[in-house]
């Protein structure tokens, strides 16, 4: 049995459409939040702005219909959600495990690897996808202007 850490998240339509105002702030605007406690008592409490920040892109991406999943880089996760932000498949996660390109731990039986890890294999994924569709669109090019 699997247990998913990797939760995401996403607006219905309605909720879209009332979100979108706070989603249209601009950088460096500032959030302030209202906390109705059980108890009646209304606190309002001003966001730093690093959290006002963190806050602005979430909306953005919830309003644009994008699922978002918020985790702490140090938090571990297992294969099935290291393979979901990768794009790719659970034993192709497990192979880069094996051959040493992800790092991760055992907890008991299970393989856990660090966000961070992950998103540091992804990006360097990502920069060589890139650098093969570069060499493509080149290979292309040399095809349709000299014949090659």
């Amino acid at each position: 049995m699997t247990t998913q850490v990797l939760e995401f998240l996403k607006l219905s339509d309605r909720d879209r459409r009332k979100a979108d105002a706070a989603a249209k702030l601009g950088r460096g605007d500032r959030f302030e939040v209202l906390i109705r406690q059980e108890s009646g008592v209304d606190l309002r409490v001003e966001l730093p702005a690093v959290a006002s920040e963190a806050i602005q892109t979430l909306l953005e991406h919830l309003v644009n219909g994008q699922r978002v999943a918020i985790l702490a880089e140090d938090q571990e996760i297992s294969p099935n959600d290291a393979a979901e932000i990768l794009g790719v498949s659970r034993p192709l996660v497990v192979h880069r495990m094996d051959v040493g390109d992800l790092p991760f731990r055992y907890v008991g039986k299970h393989r856990r690897a660090k966000l961070k890890d992950v998103l540091t294999l992804k990006a360097r994924l990502d920069a060589q996808q890139e650098a093969l569709d570069a060499l493509a669109e080149d290979t292309e090019s040399l095809m349709r202007d000299h014949g090659l």
